[in-house]
């Protein structure tokens, strides 16, 4: 009960209520914050700190900035329930919506005009000429329409897994290392209204999720940069629970070097063979692969965990890349 009416009373204060609508839009620092309120940074940022130590927000460091956002689970829950009874109308959550629209179209543009400067597209379906459509209607066949619990997008890019996926399942979060992908997937989630998903930087190789909490895991154009796929697919192993599936979306082995030259990647694409081997070495049992065909034709790897996957990939994992 002490737990509960210490929330409660954190929540009792306007500027707080206003900051926890915002977060259910999505993350954000305590500039923007402090950009579409019009307070003071250190008021801002105490009202944040007590948030954050009752539980109603996550903050999650991330280069120079913070990143503040709903946490998941029970508290996630009771700041959700708290929120869905304010009036829509009210004049100040208005306003408040308005400015958030301002700054988040600012953080996409920044973000993009980063990714322009350097030359880079980061919209890899979009640089190959891929069926996107085809690829995610083939996706949506693998995942119930409701029902899914947690969702991890490994390597989210620009958050369009999470987008695609957010409205079947209970929480999602999305991991990548570029902090300008996660600029434009934190802008896309909160434009979409998917306050339950976030995004943090992390590794793919060291997830920041503890082992067999996660129901459905996702690899969407990743895996051909990875160094070392097996232990990916180990990793990735780890988080699930027991029952709890991996979808892996990927280049069928190709023979373009042009392509692999000009976006850098590690591998020419995936035979059935090659990752069947390299699920089995986790501790993943393998289902039914989908083909989408084109010049450089697409696959979606299911596979699901079982009872115990072991924690490490096998002793020697490039022996499973046979291409």
């Amino acid at each position: 009960m002490e737990t509960l009416l210490a929330a409660l009373r954190a929540c009792a204060e306007p500027t707080r209520l206003r900051l926890l609508a915002l977060a259910g839009r999505g993350a954000f620092c305590v500039s923007e914050f402090t950009d579409i309120l019009g307070q003071s940074q250190p008021r801002l940022s105490r009202h944040l700190k007590l948030l954050c130590e009752a539980g109603l927000l996550d903050r999650e460091r991330e280069g120079a900035n913070a990143w503040f956002a709903l946490p998941g689970g029970d508290r996630g829950a009771l700041v959700r329930s708290l929120l869905a009874r304010l009036p829509d109308a009210d004049p100040v959550l208005e306003a408040d919506r308005r400015q958030a629209a301002r700054v988040l179209a600012e953080r996409a543009r920044i973000a993009s005009e980063s990714f322009q400067r350097q030359g880079a597209d980061w919209d890899e379906m979009r640089a190959l000429d891929l069926p996107a459509q085809a690829v995610e209607d083939n996706l949506l066949r693998l995942v119930p329409s409701e029902g899914v619990g947690r969702l991890l997008d490994i390597g989210t890019g620009t958050g369009r897994v999470l987008e695609l996926l957010g409205p079947r399942v209970r929480e999602g979060l999305g991991v990548d290392a570029s902090p300008a992908m996660l600029a434009l997937a934190r802008a896309r989630l909160a434009r979409a209204g998917l306050g339950h998903c976030t995004v943090r930087q992390a590794d793919m190789y060291r997830l920041p999720l503890p082992g067999g909490t996660v129901d459905l895991a996702v690899l969407q154009m990743v895996l051909h940069y990875a160094e070392d796929p097996a232990r990916v697919l180990a990793e990735a192993a780890r988080i699930l629970r027991p029952g709890g599936r991996l979808i892996v979306v990927d280049l069928a082995s190709h023979g373009r070097a042009d392509v692999m030259q000009r976006l850098a990647h590690r591998w020419p694409g995936f035979g059935d063979d090659a990752l069947q081997r390299m699920f089995t070495a986790a501790g993943l049992i393998p289902g039914a692969p989908l083909a989408i065909p084109g010049a450089l034709a697409v696959r979606l790897w299911p596979a699901e965990r079982t009872a115990a996957a072991p924690t490490a990939p096998a002793a020697d994992p490039t022996a499973a890349l046979v291409l």
